[in-house]
């Protein structure tokens, strides 16, 4: 994709790559063929860094430009504006803007003042459950801590993790998944390679479980009540914990997590990870995603895989020679509770709280097997297509009914040409539905779905009208 001629302040970030290198602002611009003052000026944001200077930096360094630009600060930048409208920073609210500034000035310094937030957080957590049992509480904390560790170093990864892509597409081939059963490949593995074997397992012998792996019986256990995607998930999840545990624990060990909780949900989330990759392998997924203009579900027919697994595989297409749309991904219950999300480009989520009731995502309850989309906007106008489904990981009785999940999938609105879901829009001129973070963190006003008062706002109250929303505060 061609570069268009566009300028940047990037001058502390300039700076700190040219220190990095060990250059000398001299032998730099006698590299880029520019005159030293040139250079100078462009450090202390005096002068743009053109598009041209930009190309000519990344052949000689060979580095990553979205990188390099702030492209992949993005979640940074999120995490900040959303720390900066906590309530204690109220009449010094930041724009989101000045959160890019201070990103791009000192990215160390922004990570610096989301730590001591957290710190913050957690302690006026504890302050608020003082009659809470202390040992639940430190539990919860750690719970939490786990979980959001694992969570920003996948996103730090972009989603991506290419020696087990790799891995897996090898796997994949030598079982000949483009030609053969996937069951009866991945089952015929574990018996020839592990000497395991696999049965499907009444619920009423494993009534609270999908997976069992009875190492003193060599045998994987599958509920009856997983279905057929599932059975191949849960299989080449179990492949890739017997044979790439030694790559998947040098990640754990390289991501340097805070703890044996955080390490085993990161074990689990990379073994996955390389099942989904197994299963739908890289090259071929690219590929039959693009030729179908991201049909997910067609795709799903085509790998034999669900809506969920499909979706989620479509966020790890990152690979720099061979990228995917950059698709954000969340999973929600019908409580709104959001139980899984990740962003590969600018779209933010909140760290607590639901979606947005504005986003028909949650309409997905009421459209069982069937996929809506939409084009919805962020208060700060960035604009995103995104499609949704109801979905269930397995199927249930009649005491106990499946869990119901909605998934949404999108990206930035730049992308949709290129999506088989959006052909009935028009893309020329947009009329995307405003929606907000939560609503604890959207600052619109007289919003009919609010079901919160924002954050950093000053409610008002007048007994004479009754707004769209119970909620008045000044927009200003």
């Amino acid at each position: 994709m061609a570069i268009k001629d566009e300028k940047l302040l990037v001058g502390p970030r300039l700076r700190r790559f040219r220190q990095t290198l060990g250059l000398t602002q001299a032998r730099m611009a006698e590299d880029l063929g520019i005159s030293t003052s040139y250079l100078n000026l462009m450090e202390r944001n005096q002068r743009a860094l053109s598009a041209k200077v930009l190309l000519k930096m990344a052949e000689i360094y060979d580095f990553d430009i979205a990188g390099f630009t702030g492209a992949g600060d993005a979640h940074l930048v999120a995490e900040v504006y959303e720390a900066l409208r906590d309530p204690m920073f109220k009449g010094q609210t930041l724009s989101k803007s000045e959160a890019e500034d201070l990103v791009g000035v000192s990215p160390n310094a922004a990570k610096a003042l989301l730590k001591l937030y957290s710190k913050h957080r957690d302690m006026a957590r504890r302050t608020t459950d003082i009659t809470v049992d202390r040992d639940r509480v430190e539990l919860l904390e750690q719970s939490a801590e786990a979980v959001e560790a694992v969570r920003r170093f996948i996103h730090k990864q972009k989603n991506f993790f290419p020696r087990l892509d790799a891995a897996a597409e090898t796997l994949s081939d030598e079982l000949g998944l483009t030609k053969r059963e996937p069951h009866a490949a991945l089952t015929e593995r574990l018996k020839d390679k592990h000497d395991l074997s696999v049965r499907i397992v009444p619920i009423d012998i494993m009534p609270q479980m999908l997976r069992y792996y009875d190492r003193h019986s060599k045998r994987i256990n599958l509920s009856e009540l997983l279905r057929q995607s599932g059975r191949r998930f849960q299989l080449a999840f179990q492949i890739g914990m017997l044979e790439q545990r030694d790559l998947i624990d040098e990640i754990i060990q390289s991501a340097q997590l805070p703890g044996r909780e955080a390490e085993g949900l990161m074990r689990t989330s990379l073994a996955n990870y390389f099942a989904a990759a197994t299963i739908m392998p890289y090259t071929r997924f690219l590929k039959e995603a693009e030729n179908s203009k991201y049909d997910v579900d067609l795709l799903s027919h085509r790998f034999g895989t669900s809506w969920e697994q499909t979706a989620h595989r479509l966020t790890t297409l990152q690979k720099p020679e061979a990228r995917g749309i950059p698709f954000f991904f969340v999973r929600i219950d019908v409580a709104g509770n959001v139980s899984k999300r990740f962003s590969a480009g600018r779209f933010h989520f909140s760290q607590f709280g639901g979606a947005c009731p504005l986003w028909n995502i949650h309409e997905c309850f009421l459209t069982p097997d069937r996929t809506i989309s939409q084009m919805i906007q962020m208060p700060d106008e960035t604009t995103y297509f995104s499609i949704a489904r109801m979905v269930s990981r397995s199927d249930g009785t009649y005491n106990a009914p499946a869990q119901k999940l909605a998934i949404g999938l999108g990206c930035d609105i730049a992308y949709a040409p290129r999506l088989i879901y959006a052909q009935q829009y028009n893309l020329e001129t947009p009329r995307p539905t405003p929606i907000g973070i939560n609503c604890y963190l959207c600052e619109r006003p007289h919003c009919r779905q609010r079901a919160h008062a924002p954050l950093n706002k000053t409610l008002s109250f007048d007994e004479r009208a009754r707004g769209m929303s119970i909620f008045s505060f000044d927009d200003s």
